[in-house]
């Protein structure tokens, strides 16, 4: 039996470390957002523009009441945005108070839920106001029919894709802002020929119409790795491999 000197192999693998830690924020959460008062918008998500990029919108029927019960949302804008030919359905569910198990819903779930099937995935850069936020890019397909989607979770200031650094930065932002106020938006169009583009110009425009709903004009990217590390040093260390 050969001894390899005193290399023992880790108790915990950084996914479990990181599945633990993400309990534990989760349950900070819970704790620290059981006596806050929900933040409002400071203006409707009703004044984004119809008319963005070229696009022009038309509303959606409204969200049946079903599923507002499993989405719980604070406020919603369900819209269709009209480029020529091209459909571009936006929806945004704003939620101005997250508690434990009542956070937003993850089209990484909701989806394949829905009978979609998300056959490839990534994550693509956003140019905002001379920045880049990244945001998710999904491929899916159901039934012959082919759609790409992107989607972002938002707040006052920041653009997250990770729900795994957003739950970090829920907990962080519950403790040090006295708010866990944020949206999930999401684009969808179908999978054609120049159509994924067009869903990221589209993106551009939304982003800086939200963040005026939220009252705030200025653009951010989320921390560095430094910066998370010196609000929530053991979070960052277990959380680095699945951020991106």
């Amino acid at each position: 039996m050969r001894v390899m000197g005193n290399h023992r192999p880790p108790l915990i693998s950084a996914g479990l470390g990181a599945t633990c830690l993400l309990l534990a924020s989760t349950l900070a959460i819970s704790v620290m957002t059981a006596h806050r008062k929900p933040t409002a918008l400071a203006r409707s998500l009703a004044t984004i523009n119809r008319q963005i990029m070229g696009f022009n919108a038309v509303d959606n029927p409204p969200v049946t009441e079903s599923v507002l019960r499993q989405l719980r949302p604070t406020s919603y804008l369900s819209r269709t945005y009209w480029k020529g030919g091209l459909a571009a359905d936006l929806f945004i569910a704003f939620y101005a108070q997250q508690r434990a198990g009542e956070s937003m819903h993850s089209p990484k779930h909701c989806l394949p839920g829905d009978g979609w099937e998300i056959w490839d995935y990534s994550r693509v850069e956003i140019p905002v106001n001379g920045r880049k936020a990244k945001v998710n890019r999904d491929f899916i397909s159901r039934e012959g029919k082919r759609m790409v989607v992107l989607y972002w979770y938002q707040s006052q200031g920041r653009i997250i894709a990770s729900e795994y650094f957003g739950k970090v930065l829920l907990a962080r932002d519950a403790l040090l802002q006295n708010s866990t106020a944020a949206a999930i938006v999401r684009i969808a169009v179908p999978d054609e020929p120049g159509a994924a583009e067009e869903a990221s110009a589209l993106a551009a425009a939304v982003i800086p119409e939200l963040w005026r709903c939220f009252g705030n004009r200025q653009t951010e990217t989320p921390p560095s790795g430094a910066a998370l590390r010196s609000s929530c040093p053991a979070l960052a260390h277990s959380l680095q491999k699945v951020i991106n």
